[in-house]
């Protein structure tokens, strides 16, 4: 199952917007692509700047906490990479993966420097679903039946999952770390990680703060998107449905974050009386500035491997130079 799960996910957004695209025809995709504007591109990279920054900010806060050395200009590089990687590449986390591992390999720790990358954006999924919640309950009007149900579970199992991390670290974790099975050691080790990361007072207000900032810069990049795509609505009544469009780019079948985006937004955008058809042109007018906002990462990706191509080509030996010359010279003399 492990081996075709990858693609599930891809067929699973393929068949999302498989199904737009029969009931709504093409012409929202395309509306979409032609409402980029020269004015979008610029706040899709101001705006991708500043999301950057906090969310590579959020990074090095959990990594330090878990003793790995990460600056946090260094760190802005990578999530600029990472980024770009997730946008281009079908899995859409393909980015993440290669950023958690490199850091890891630099550090001397794969696996803490994996379960730093995770921790990291998992902050940013919880204040996602928080707010997705805070949604559902004070304007439910706003969300259709099915996604309100899926959007409390969301919720619920966060909940209880943060609890049950509490209670276990707390009652066997210290138990544990010395335990005989790698497999209770390993999680021992991972509770005292998800502690030392995100819940010490040194933590949780810079990583939540930063989360929270990093979610208003997807929400005004959603708003520049709205206005592209010719919505006038008032962003009060936009916000909401933004909200839940972020938290369904979070659901593992996506295609660099297509698919489950287009279709909530087709959902949540009818249910308001705006259209579907807009909704989706929003969508994709968002997709295609995220991947504006991403595209310094193409520059940090050429410049990371023209660096190691230079490593690794061999210069040639002065000293093998002169040899050859000297008989020459020699010889001239004579």
């Amino acid at each position: 199952m492990k081996r075709f799960w990858p693609w599930l996910r891809i067929l699973g957004a393929l068949g999302i917007l498989a199904v737009l695209v029969r009931e709504l025809g093409t012409e929202a995709f395309l509306a979409g692509l032609r409402e980029v504007d020269a004015g979008g591109i610029a706040a899709a990279l101001g705006i991708g700047f500043a999301t950057t920054v906090f969310s590579a900010w959020r990074w090095c806060l959990v990594a330090r906490r878990l003793s790995l050395e990460l600056s946090v200009w260094g760190a802005v590089g990578e999530y600029y990479r990472a980024l770009f990687l997730n946008g281009v590449l079908p899995a859409g986390v393909l980015g993440d993966v290669n950023r958690a591992v490199q850091h890891g390999r630099e550090s001397g720790d794969v696996p803490r420097g994996v379960r730093a990358v995770v921790l990291e954006r998992t902050a940013g999924q919880i204040v996602v679903i928080g707010a997705s919640v805070a949604v559902v309950l004070g304007t439910p009007s706003v969300v259709p039946r099915p996604l309100d149900g899926v959007v409390m579970a969301a919720g619920i199992a966060v909940v209880v999952l943060a609890l049950a991390a509490v209670v276990t670290g707390m009652t066997a974790g210290k138990r544990w770390i010395h335990s005989g099975s790698k497999w209770r050691r390993g999680f021992a080790v991972s509770l005292a990680d998800v502690r030392l990361g995100l819940l010490t007072k040194e933590t949780w207000p810079g990583v939540s703060l930063l989360s929270l900032a990093t979610l208003a810069g997807h929400l005004a990049l959603f708003v520049v998107a709205a206005r592209a795509a010719g919505v006038t609505a008032p962003v009060g009544d936009l916000l909401p449905l933004m909200i839940l469009a972020l938290l369904a780019m979070g659901l593992p079948l996506n295609i660099g974050g297509w698919g489950p985006r287009e279709g909530v937004c087709a959902l949540l955008f009818g249910a308001a009386g705006l259209g579907s058809a807009q909704g989706v042109t929003v969508a994709v007018v968002y997709g295609v500035l995220a991947l504006v906002a991403s595209l310094p990462g193409a520059g940090v990706l050429l410049a990371r491997s023209f660096k190691t191509h230079r490593i690794d080509t061999p210069a040639a030996p002065r000293s093998a130079a002169r040899v050859v010359r000297t008989p020459v010279q020699i010889g001239d003399t004579r």
